[in-house]
């Protein structure tokens, strides 16, 4: 018995260093932790295995094998890129017109490709919806979702990314959001074309997902676009944008730059237990390890810090000044940052801040999560270059 246990935890602890993907937003669970786990000891600074140019935009990458997903504007269009994950080489790529559309930023696309059976799908900040076959990039079907059904863009347009449920594809567009059927792209449900956030839909239960619109949490249901509970929260210029993290147990957190709340469910509607008013989330949402939630507070017109914060209380713990408005993901029990260029991994430990790493990646405004798969660790900036950083050993 004592033999296999140890081969089954030598089996799990390969799979780990071996990688996994990162097909979607937010990782296989769409919480931002990823299922691999860094190597015990780290050089001073990752190897730089490519770097290449994608064109404007705030969307990171999706990874499956070794295609590497994701977009970018340049001269009025969109692309859609699919890159080696070994060397960043151009696998294939689909363009299509659309506006920079700069508006107190550098514009471009903020929706994150979805890898699916094959497939990706994506969307554009103006409503272009695509089915694109993983392994050539030809067309399976378009839409056009403002002209073929009048949806109200938001201040700065779409930035969701497209979420599987069954047989359907989920995009934050409309008050409720709109689905289309995966086989042929046709509309299911449309409940309103009023304004969106510029959140994605989160799983929860059941066929119960969170969707952060404009000027509420909802509880949709997936099979019809209804919504089963609204919990009104209004932000300035309507900027609900870092999605909600699940607590489990009916919990969950929600943040904009008004602060944050710590709501539960159980009784079937929402119950505020705890509001931090000095913790805001502007793009990216927090990740939880073990009690504690560690994310970057702030917006982009005042002081931002990384924070580690009690779940149970939302009690500040600790904090690192010197942040910007980047984004963050964890493996294992590590935090990976990329904000400012700079590529930051911490231990995850509500005792102080444990730093592993600190690596200046490039230059420019760097919104953009990071991204860790299959032992590579992505990072871009607004306008445009992408870099693949490697945790492999190279040969002896």
């Amino acid at each position: 018995m004592r033999t296999l246990a140890l081969f089954i935890a030598m089996v799990c602890l390969l799979s780990a260093a071996q990688g996994a993907d990162w097909a979607n937003w937010r990782g296989p669970k769409f919480n931002g932790v990823s299922a691999e786990r860094l190597p015990r000891a780290l050089p001073k600074a990752l190897p730089v295995a490519w770097t290449t140019e994608v064109g404007t935009g705030f969307c990171t990458v999706s990874v499956q094998g070794d295609r590497v997903l994701t977009l970018g504007n340049a001269k009025g269009q969109d692309t859609v890129w699919c890159l080696s994950a070994t060397d960043g080489s151009v696998l294939w790529k689909h363009t299509y017109a659309c506006p920079l559309d700069p508006l107190y930023y550098e514009g471009g696309p903020g929706s994150t490709p979805t890898i699916h059976e094959g497939s990706v799908y994506t969307l554009s900040k103006k409503g272009h919806a695509f089915r694109l076959d993983l392994k050539s990039g030809k067309v399976m079907w378009r839409r056009d979702l403002i002209k073929d059904h009048g949806f109200k863009l938001p201040e700065w347009s779409f930035a969701g990314s497209p979420f599987i449920y069954q047989d359907k594809v989920i995009l934050s567009v409309g008050r409720q959001a709109v689905a289309l059927r995966l086989k042929d792209g046709a509309t299911q449900w449309m409940p309103s074309t009023d304004s969106a956030g510029y959140a994605t839909m989160v799983p929860f239960k059941g066929d119960e997902h969170l969707y952060f619109s404009a000027k509420s949490l909802m509880g949709i249901s997936l099979k019809t676009g209804a919504a089963n509970w609204a919990y009104p929260w209004k932000t300035s210029r309507d900027i609900n944008a870092a999605d909600p993290v699940v607590l489990g147990n009916r919990q969950l957190l929600v943040s904009s730059s008004n602060g944050t709340s710590l709501l539960d469910l159980a009784s079937g509607k929402p119950v505020e237990r705890w509001k931090q008013r000095n913790l805001r989330w502007y793009f990216n949402p927090g990740v939880l390890l073990g009690g504690h939630v560690y994310s970057i507070h702030g917006t982009t017109h005042r002081p931002t810090e990384l924070v580690c914060t009690e779940l149970k209380t939302g009690k500040k713990i600790w904090s690192e000044e010197g942040y910007g408005s980047g984004g963050l993901m964890a493996a294992g029990n590590d935090v990976i940052v990329f904000d400012k260029g700079t590529l930051t991994i911490f231990e995850a430990s509500p005792e102080k801040f444990k730093l592993r790493l600190r690596q200046k990646v490039m230059k420019g405004k760097c919104w953009t999560s990071p991204v860790l798969a299959n032992q590579r660790i992505y990072c871009r900036n607004a306008a445009g270059t992408l870099t693949s950083l490697t945790l492999k050993k190279g040969p002896r």
